[in-house]
């Protein structure tokens, strides 16, 4: 696809066998080249042959992958595989989780995701992809509100990039069916006709496109060369229009300094007898592509695809294209390019499209997606603020394995177009129509586990409901073997999750859902209920664990009790009413400041002054005994000469209830 053409870069060096230099060295040199089709045809030689490599399983690969054959590319990636991942380059494990899932093997591609991981920590890629970990549940959610049909229009070859030619009631898109030209030009990257605009009528109450014609001709100037053009925008009035096309101006064809022709973009004018005025936008250069403008609502910007510097650097280690845009004043002026870094990914991001209410459409292969190339979209406000930004993918049937890009809609029709280079189409790339029959959904996941607060041990069989704002159950469930719980639910709202398990308490967590596609993980720790805690009790246990008493502290250098920890006792005087044979021995604990002599002294005032208390409120004295352990029980490292917080030294001023009788 043309995207390909001279935003990705390859390089390598060989290490295959020495009776295979001069074969691999011609096939090196028109990979060098770009020449993937030539440099393919050799590699497999090679292989027939029965040498095999990391890098020639790297190198074969490639020459599918970027020609977009992933299913072919898929075949080579997992012969690379086989070999010892440690030593294959992060950017393979990347492709190969493209290919993978370009052939539906989306569980190998989370697993590939994980190992991943294990080897390259949270990079750019895996952290897109650990907050989206449900990304495939998430994007069936959205699926399955467009209805598409592919366009009569479309060729054997690449038919793709529509835009609204604003003032009419055409569109015009990118072809290589070269229908000016006797002669067949073709590019030896792929080996496949060079790019031209053309013009199609579209149909108002369908969108159908019809009658196919060049576009720009007339006049002295014509926006289509012998080389790409592809991706326009028009302005409001139909005058203006912005272009893609390679790095050839006025006959005068330019590469980069490491020799790879890159894109640009054009801008031309209606004139009288055609289109005219081309000229070259200085955001442009010769050392890196700048293609697929857009504008905004109000016309005040231009956004595109670019991989300048400054670009987010990808997991080849150089960067990629990112969207980017840049202010126009009312002379058509240009400010300093500004990344729209709160969208943009350690993959590419390309095809920007803004609708007529504000909602940006790009194409992704960071985000993650259905494979290669997915369509995504985000309000444009949001993508200011990187806190707030919400980035969907749009779905099923407009999204699938392969590459899916250059989406326009009319919002007032909800009709518009995309491409892709599906399998079933019927050229390279073709252009596919649309209806959207429903809105984007707005839909958030809350999953969690349940577990035993004491042991941390899962617990199945276990109701979990999910409750609205007015506390009613929506929906229930009763988890399994793996106690895990998940709810679909609306962004932007107030939830309970509450566990409820025969023999222990209830538990519960609340959320409010964000304003965005999101996974909300929400663990449930239950604890067995009171009573039956009770009834379990046996000598030696504390009573601070049966009861749910708060921590009982005293004040520093102080036995007398609190108000804070009287309310705590009525729960102690409470159970001894209620069961009148137990007995319990009462632990008081100072903290390491005052000398230790001391500490036991007054750490027997706190235990005789708490049993006071329960006697003086009914408790028999014959079922209460009390003693002071002063600083020799600490529960944290705040001993003698070190330096703690007021709040750790309080930790361990603390009160015990043993059960010495049941």
């Amino acid at each position: 696809m043309f995207k390909k053409l001279s935003i990705l870069l390859i390089v390598f060096s060989s290490t295959l066998s020495f009776s295979q230099e001069n074969k691999i060295s011609s096939s090196n040199e028109n990979y060098d080249n770009y020449a993937f089709i030539e440099a393919q045809k050799m590699y497999l030689e090679i292989v027939n042959s029965g040498y095999e490599s990391v890098e020639l399983f790297q190198k074969l690969g490639d020459t599918y992958y970027f020609n977009n054959d992933y299913k072919n590319a898929h075949k080579w990636y997992s012969r690379l595989f086989e070999y010892n991942q440690d030593t294959i380059s992060k950017e393979y494990y990347f492709r190969y989780i493209q290919s993978l899932k370009a052939v539906g093997d989306y569980a190998k591609a989370n697993d590939l995701l994980a190992k991943y991981r294990k080897i390259n920590g949270d990079d750019n890629y895996i952290k897109e992809y650990a907050s989206d970990v449900n990304y495939l549940e998430l994007i069936e959610l959205q699926s399955y509100r467009f209805s598409i049909v592919n366009e009569a229009i479309n060729t054997k070859s690449q038919d793709f990039g529509t835009a609204y030619y604003r003032g009419t009631n055409k569109v015009v898109f990118a072809s290589a069916k070269d229908s000016a030209s006797l002669v067949s030009r073709k590019h030896k990257w792929n080996e496949r006709q060079f790019l031209d605009l053309y013009e199609a009528d579209m149909d108002s109450l369908t969108g159908e496109l019809s009658n196919v014609a060049k576009f720009g001709e007339g006049g002295d100037e014509k926006l289509n060369t012998k080389f790409h053009e592809s991706n326009a925008v028009f302005t409001k009035d139909g005058q203006t229009v912005y272009y893609s096309s390679n790095n050839y101006f006025n006959k005068n064809f330019k590469k980069s300094s490491d020799d790879v022709n890159k894109l640009k973009i054009f801008r031309a004018q209606k004139t009288s007898d055609g289109w005219g005025n081309i000229t070259e936008l200085k955001i442009n250069s010769d050392e890196f592509s700048t293609a697929h403008p857009a504008l905004n609502v109000d016309e005040s910007r231009l956004y595109f695809a670019s991989d300048r510097p400054g670009s987010k650097v990808g997991l080849q280690g150089r960067v990629l294209s990112d969207i980017w845009y840049v202010d126009l004043n009312e002379e058509g002026e240009l400010s300093e390019p500004v990344n729209v870094s709160s969208i943009n990914t350690a993959g590419n991001e390309l095809f920007p499209f803004i609708s007529d209410k504000g909602d940006l459409y790009f194409s992704s292969t960071g985000h993650m997606g259905l494979g290669g190339l997915d369509i995504f979209v985000t309000p444009l406000n949001e993508t200011y603020n990187e806190q707030e930004v919400t980035v969907t993918n749009i779905g099923k049937p407009v999204n699938g394995q392969y590459d899916d890009f250059s989406f326009i809609i009319n919002d007032s029709t909800q009709m518009g177009y995309f491409s892709s280079n599906r399998p079933e189409g019927k050229g390279l790339d073709d252009i596919y129509r649309f209806i959207q029959n429903k809105p984007l959904l707005c839909n958030d996941i809350i999953q969690g586990v349940v577990t035993n607060e004491k042991t941390g041990l899962l617990m199945p069989d276990t109701q979990v409901n999910l409750l609205d704002s007015d506390n009613k159950v929506i929906e229930s469930v009763v988890v399994g073997k793996g106690a895990a719980y998940k709810f679909n639910v609306n962004c932007s709202s107030d939830y309970s999750i509450r566990a409820l398990k025969e023999g222990y308490a209830p538990a519960e967590a609340n959320t409010t859902t964000p304003n965005t596609v999101a996974t909300i993980d929400l663990p449930l720790q239950i604890s067995k209920s009171i009573d039956d805690r009770i009834k379990d009790v046996k000598e030696g246990d504390d009573l601070n664990d049966i009861l749910d008493i708060n921590m009982i502290y005293f004040d520093f250098d102080k036995h007398n009790i609190r108000p804070d920890a009287e309310l705590e006792l009525q729960k102690v005087l409470r159970y001894m009413k209620a069961y009148p044979t137990v007995s319990i021995d009462i632990r008081s604990h100072t903290d390491s400041r005052a000398p230790d002599g001391y500490n036991i002294k007054l750490s027997d005032r706190r235990a005789k002054s708490t049993r006071a208390y329960l006697i003086m409120k009914g408790v028999s004295a014959d079922r209460l005994t009390a003693r002071g352990y002063g600083e020799f029980q600490l529960v944290n490292e705040c001993s003698n000469g070190v330096e703690c917080t007021e709040e750790e030294h309080q930790l361990n001023r603390r009160s015990e209830f043993i059960v010495t009788k049941r």
